[in-house]
């Protein structure tokens, strides 16, 4: 095997790249890279060679490799066989492919839970996981972390000097697992310990006076049982954040190992599911970046229009662009749908044209690369039937595949226009707005939701779809960023607050900003307690208005809110507030006792305003009204975007998106130059243009 070291002078360049974001690994000036998961495991030698060859011809730069291979990587304890891997690696180097070398922890060979049945996740009932599908090790396993680094380490021992290699996927879709083995018990009560670092800290964060609950002891302390009902809500919440912990800090070790090894040019990633109530993505500090997976058409959204489901909600990949790109800068995709799947409830094909449509979205938000599972379409196991690149014979390109190199030709034409000077549309800069996301928050409020007509991600996506409407870049951001860049910034539903985040607010505002704060907020402190206050009595000031009580409506009886002379009906959540003098009234309920109370309020506080939205309607037709009269009355111009419409610009480029059932006319400026497409976009169709 082939290793480069670096000299003293690449030493220098390399810590002066580290400085530039996502220029460090990615040139600003590929703008993209695509690339496909390759198993050589799956197949016999003698294809290897033809099928990474056909990779490089569709036109793909970077392949895959080891992602689920402990087995073939490490066949018994302590003996490792690199050759196959090694073969692989110059096949693609020959056909100018970079690899992304993944670590195998998804899949412990047969040898390993045989021998140490510890590793395996425990369910709440005491049966065991067992061998013979995939993530069914515990990273709450004292032994099996400890030996997976094991053979993380061989891999970057060996790998991490080759300039074949462009970085490191650890794990597959890692998420959080709720194992109740012994370790992972041990390990709770001691993550819990250095937290409270008293029990009676303990207890007075928990409420364990309310029904006898009071510890004595950390060893008292076992992993809350959701089947049993009643469990303490506080304890149920710390155990979340724990378990969400096990997940991130397994990957930081798996990165600190690597580290070791491998070159600065190298880069360190997991993809992640797309889900928006957990804690773990973006918690591991030690990658580089994240990257996520997205599938579109599995059973699971109905989309636009009578066939819509062959596209899908047109949300999906930008809120996921939109909540993955702020963790660090800059996002990959690691996987990408390549067309029919067969893991979904209904496995459609996709519109022809989807695949090139999701690949521009992807682009569109910023991605760095994008990348699909998987090359060849699989011939045994548990994903038969799935789509590839290419079909199961290894040659015949899917309609997929031929979308994925039509699309890789298009990049190819915008890297020829690139122009390192260019600057996205100074409106649509104005337009920028962040929505404040906090996992723990969503958290608790998913454990307590009062009805079943609230929906958390739902709530959120009627604030997200009205700015994709109004053509708005969107940032989901943490408590930890500069508010202030942001001249519109969304606090939807943070019912845990802390005193110094009001603060925080509130010299945002002052400041000249405008916050819009929404229904269940400033409920509760950080522990999850109610405060010993009128409701929600530390916002009162920043809202100009006092919540005098709240209601929750059945999906039979609904009522509404009439805002303009118009009503929109709601179920799910109202606060009946009280305007403080100088507040206006925006919006009122009627139907029902509190008839013609206030449901959404605005004030100006100091330099800037606060509107605060204390309904979750039905259709989000609402609060698109609300923002767009906010927008409207602080000076800043929206378009009007049709649903189902996106439009986002990165580098210099405009591109729009058509999920809708309709065809779309674009109106561009007299100075546009069209790259892709016409001004005329289909259903499923991209224009691409620079200004």
């Amino acid at each position: 095997m082939r290793k480069h070291f670096l000299t003293a002078a690449l030493v220098i360049v390399a810590l002066f790249v580290f400085a530039q974001g996502g220029d460090r690994f990615f040139p600003a000036s590929q703008l993209t890279t695509v690339g496909a998961y390759y198993y050589p495991e799956h197949w016999d030698s003698s294809q290897w060679e033809r099928d990474i060859k056909k990779m490089a011809d569709m036109g793909f730069e970077f392949t895959h490799f080891a992602e689920f291979a402990w087995a073939q990587l490490e066949p018994e304890e302590g003996r490792y066989d690199f050759a196959w891997l090694d073969k692989a690696v110059a096949l693609a180097a020959k056909y100018n492919l970079g690899v992304v070398m993944c670590t195998s922890t998804a899949t412990p060979p047969v040898w390993l839970t045989r021998k140490h049945p510890e590793i395996l996740m425990k369910n709440e009932d005491g049966t065991l996981y067992d061998h013979g599908a995939r993530q069914h090790a515990s990273f709450s396993s004292n032994y099996y972390r400890s030996y997976s680094l094991k053979m993380v380490e061989e891999l970057a021992r060996r790998y991490g000097q080759d300039d074949r290699i462009i970085g490191w996927q650890l794990d597959n879709e890692p998420r959080t697992f709720h194992d109740y083995g012994d370790d992972a018990h041990q390990r709770f009560r001691v993550w819990l310990e250095e937290k409270y670092k008293t029990v009676d800290a303990l207890n007075k964060a928990w409420g364990t006076s309310f029904w006898s609950s009071v510890y004595s002891s950390f060893d008292q302390i076992n992993i809350p049982r959701p089947s049993q009902w009643g469990t303490n809500y506080h304890q149920r919440l710390d155990h979340n954040r724990f378990a969400d912990e096990e997940t991130s800090s397994f990957l930081d070790e798996q990165a600190r190992v690597i580290r070791k090894y491998a070159s600065p040019a190298q880069w360190i990633t997991s993809n992640y599911i797309p889900m928006y109530d957990v804690g773990y993505i973006g918690q591991s500090l030690e990658l580089d970046f994240v990257s996520y997976t997205r599938y579109m058409v599995y059973g699971g959204d109905r989309g636009i229009g009578r066939k819509g489901y062959r596209v899908g909600e047109y949300t999906r990949i930008g809120m996921a662009n939109d909540f993955f790109r702020p963790l660090k800068g800059y996002y990959g995709v690691m996987e990408l749908q390549p067309g029919q799947v067969n893991w979904g409830s209904v496995n459609s094909q996709p519109l022809p044209g989807a695949v090139r449509l999701w690949l521009w979205h992807v682009f569109a938000g910023g991605s760095k690369f994008t990348c699909t599972y998987r090359f060849r379409a699989p011939i045994y196991g548990y994903e038969q039937y799935h789509y590839g690149i290419v079909g199961p014979d290894g040659v015949t390109p899917t309609p997929g595949g031929l979308e994925f190199s039509m699309f890789i030709r298009e990049i190819g034409q915008l890297r020829n226009n690139y122009d390192p000077e260019a600057r996205n549309p100074v409106a649509y800069e104005k337009r920028k707005t962040a929505l404040l996301f906090d996992a723990g928050n969503v958290m608790a409020i998913n454990m307590n939701p009062q009805t079943r007509e609230w929906n958390t991600e739902g709530h959120f996506l009627k604030y997200y779809r009205a700015l994709k409407s109004f053509g708005a870049p969107v940032d989901f951001v943490r408590d930890t960023v500069r508010f202030e860049q942001y001249p519109v910034l969304i606090v939807p539903a943070l019912q845990q607050i802390s005193l110094p985040m009001v603060d925080k607010l509130m010299a945002y505002v002052n400041g000249g900003g405008n916050l819009v704060m929404t229904v269940r907020s400033g409920h509760q402190d950080p522990r999850g307690h109610f405060w010993e206050a009128p409701f929600a009595a530390p916002i009162r000031e920043l809202t100009g208005s006092d919540i005098e009580f709240y209601d929750l409506l059945p999906s039979h009886s609904p009522d509404s809110v009439v805002y303009n002379k118009r009503k929109y009906g709601w179920t799910s959540w109202g606060e009946i507030l009280k305007p403080h003098s100088g507040t206006e009234t925006w919006a009122t309920f009627s139907g029902d006792f509190y008839a013609g109370k206030a449901a959404v309020t605005y004030h100006r506080l100091g330099k800037g305003t606060v509107t605060y939205v204390g309904v979750d309607s039905r259709s989000g037709d609402l609060e698109r009204e609300i923002l767009l009269k906010l927008f409207s009355k602080v000076g800043i111009p929206v378009e009007n975007y049709p649903h189902g419409v996106i439009v986002e610009y990165r580098d210099g480029f405009g591109i729009a998106l058509n999920y809708a059932d309709k065809s779309f006319t674009m109106e561009l400026p007299a100075s546009a130059r069209i790259l892709s497409g016409t001004k005329e976009i289909n259903p499923g169709g991209v224009l691409v243009w620079k200004e």
